[in-house]
């Protein structure tokens, strides 16, 4: 079987891998490969000689990637998304901003999570259990990892003007969850 890691490379990919397995009690092995000109210059065999796994897995070969998941999309990463209180129709009572940058979270978190992901430990074993059992597990998901407040003012029911400070507006940063 063979993984892709994306972002970091090759170093932090052989980094997480190998922290992972250590701490799955596996044995990270790395054996030689035959040079061909199809096969991907980057490659650590790791054998599962785990009783959780070794019966379900063979062999896996991970192998650095860019930021492109498999069938090509992109990594759990933060998009741009403005959020108009005109286009929500909430000019009549919020005074100001007009808008704020809110982000959010989308991509794929896909197995194995490289450090770059902002991955939970449970992400993480969440990833590997879904390689063994796919239509069982699914994938984990990209999330928030870091929200920011932003401020707000406006009117209240009594008309009087509050300006508050509203938490988790403004996603910060992305990971796997």
């Amino acid at each position: 079987m063979e993984l892709r890691l994306s972002q970091c490379g090759p170093r932090a990919a052989q980094e997480l891998v190998g922290r992972l397995f250590l701490s799955l009690s596996l044995v990270v092995t790395q054996t030689p490969r035959m040079a061909s000109p199809w096969a991907p210059s980057v490659s650590a065999p790791i054998s599962a000689e785990s009783s959780l796994l070794s019966p379900l897995m063979g062999p896996l070969h991970v192998v650095a990637d860019d930021v492109h998941g498999s069938h090509g999309r992109q990594v759990c990463r933060r998009h741009e998304l403005y959020v108009s209180f005109q286009d929500l129709g909430w000019l009549d009572w919020v005074i100001a901003p007009q808008g704020y940058s809110a982000y959010y979270c989308e991509g794929e978190c896909s197995f194995p999570l490289d450090s770059c992901m902002n991955a939970t430990n449970h992400a993480i074993l969440q990833s590997l259990v879904h390689l063994l059992k796919p239509h069982a597990v699914p994938k984990a998901c990209c999330a928030p990892t870091k929200l920011s407040a932003t401020s707000v003012l406006y009117y209240d029911s009594s008309n009087n003007v509050i300006l508050r400070k509203h938490r988790n507006m403004v996603v910060r940063a992305c990971g796997c969850h």
